[in-house]
């Protein structure tokens, strides 16, 4: 058996045994593969097996007619264009209430209007399919409301190949190149695909957040390597610097370089790992692995009252994370079952003259149910916990809400979301997000009498793609 076709039987022999799960998925990758989204996903962006390797082999996989191919006088195929190119678009439109009004910040008696109309929230423009032999893309530009800007969203460009052992076991191994530490990863156990799959952005926010949980995406660029053995143990490891968008050189006028006017700048290069072990049975998978990074970072955005250049000592962040991911799909029911976390210990150098060493442990669990494709939900639960550190979290404020009174990160809870599904590409949600605790404390946490409470969020979204 050739090496290609190996690949692509054990591609569609997995297919086969997940055609059953129901889907939101990139609609592009759909039409390069003449599958339904369902051999890929379970509910968008979670990833099925066979969505797994599809990801891992470079998004290469199609079943188009009408490519264009070219091959070279070595027998080597040295083009493949698509009839059709991998473009998708997504909208989501959505409401929010928070459970009691914000002060108005223009400092007056009243409140902020509650119930906030996001029309659209979010239009996004995806290229995401195969490029080229073996090279592939995730590329994501989105217009945000809060905003009012298109940018540069999640992105990945994944270089990957395969070696077949004489006894027919695959190893597949690849390069990518992306700009949001775990967006590349095959799980969704991990922070830049995980639950919840999508938020308000007219919500209050707790102060605190690990820097792999989101905080530096879309700011870096990394390339990793990695290899999947057996379609069970994978392994990566790479290197992330800073890429601002936006930025600019306030000398030249140029995109760069970065300088201390430039804030939380990576020094030199941060590495990063990931190490994670898939065993399936019947219906059901289950994963447990761990992945972490370490930044140095710059604090930067100096004045010239404060001068702050990019050298000298650096704040440092070591982040260490476990994970796991327990499936279970049949043609009626599917559950799932994922967790991770995240605890990072914190030396801030360069910010305070102590050099004061503080943590950050962010755990999140949640349990997913669908039936029949159509109707569903997830229960989770999130905590952060940390140091109690005035400096970084008693933030001066007229009228609280964004502070912490006592100097502690604490913020704990959960979140409900019921799912309706009536076509494959169509995602109706009610979602609802309770606090016990916020920025460090269950009542008056800001000082100025707001209970963690008052910021438990409904959210009503329509989610669409095509």
């Amino acid at each position: 058996m050739t090496f290609k076709k190996f690949v692509l039987t054990s591609l569609l022999a997995t297919a086969q045994l997940v055609w059953v799960m129901p889907v939101y998925a990139v609609p592009s990758f759909a039409r390069q593969t003449g599958m339904a989204c369902e051999a890929c996903h379970t509910i968008y962006p979670q990833l099925t097996h066979f969505g797994r390797l599809f990801k891992a082999n470079g998004y290469t996989l199609d079943n188009m007619q009408g490519t264009v191919h070219d091959i070279s006088t070595d027998n080597k195929e040295t083009l493949s264009l698509t009839g059709t190119p991998p473009i998708s678009l997504m909208v989501q439109a959505s409401e929010t209430w928070l459970n009691k009004s914000l002060p108005d910040s223009t400092g007056s008696n009243g409140n902020a209007q509650n119930g906030t109309v996001a029309f659209p929230q979010q239009i996004s423009l995806f290229y995401s399919g195969k490029i080229a032999p073996h090279l592939g893309a995730f590329i994501q530009l989105t217009y945000g409301n809060d905003s009012g800007q298109v940018g540069i969203d999640n992105t990945e460009l994944r270089y990957a190949n395969s070696i077949v052992t004489p006894n027919e076991q695959a190893l597949i191994y690849g390069v990518s190149v992306n700009n949001n530490p775990t967006m590349q990863d095959l799980w969704n156990s991990t922070p830049a695909f995980g639950f919840p799959y999508a938020a308000s952005n007219a919500n209050v926010s707790p102060l605190a957040a690990t820097q792999i949980d989101g905080t530096l995406g879309q700011d870096v660029a990394g390339m990793s390597v990695y290899a999947l053995w057996r379609e069970s143990w994978y392994g990566e490891l790479g290197i992330y610097r800073s890429a601002k968008q936006g930025a600019t050189n306030s000398t030249t006028g140029a995109a760069g370089p970065l300088d201390g006017s430039h804030s939380n700048v990576i020094s030199g290069a941060a590495p990063y790992y990931r190490l994670a072990y898939e065993h399936q049975w019947g219906r059901s998978s289950l994963e447990v692995g761990l992945y972490g990074a370490n930044f140095k970072l710059y604090p930067g955005g100096s004045t010239i009252d404060a001068p702050m250049s990019l050298t000298g000592p650096a704040n440092e962040f070591n982040d260490f994370a476990q994970d796991f991911q327990y499936e279970f799909v049949d043609d009626r029911h599917i559950f799932t079952l994922s967790g991770t976390r995240i605890h990072e210990s914190i030396k801030l150098n360069a910010s305070l003259a102590d050099g004061s060493k503080n943590d950050l442990t962010t755990s999140r669990l949640w349990g997913s149910y669908y039936y029949k494709r159509k109707i569903g939900g997830t229960v989770g639960y999130f905590s952060t916990t940390g140091s109690t550190n005035s400096s970084l979290y008693s933030v001066e404020t007229t009228s609280g809400v964004v502070t912490s009174v006592n100097g502690s990160p604490d913020t704990k809870g959960w979140i409900a979301e019921l799912n309706y599904i009536p076509w494959l590409n169509t995602k109706l949600a009610l979602q609802y997000t309770a606090y016990n605790k916020f920025n460090g404390s269950s009542s008056n946490y800001d000082g100025f009498g707001r209970n963690a409470s008052a910021n438990n969020t409904l959210y009503l979204l329509l989610w669409v793609a095509y």
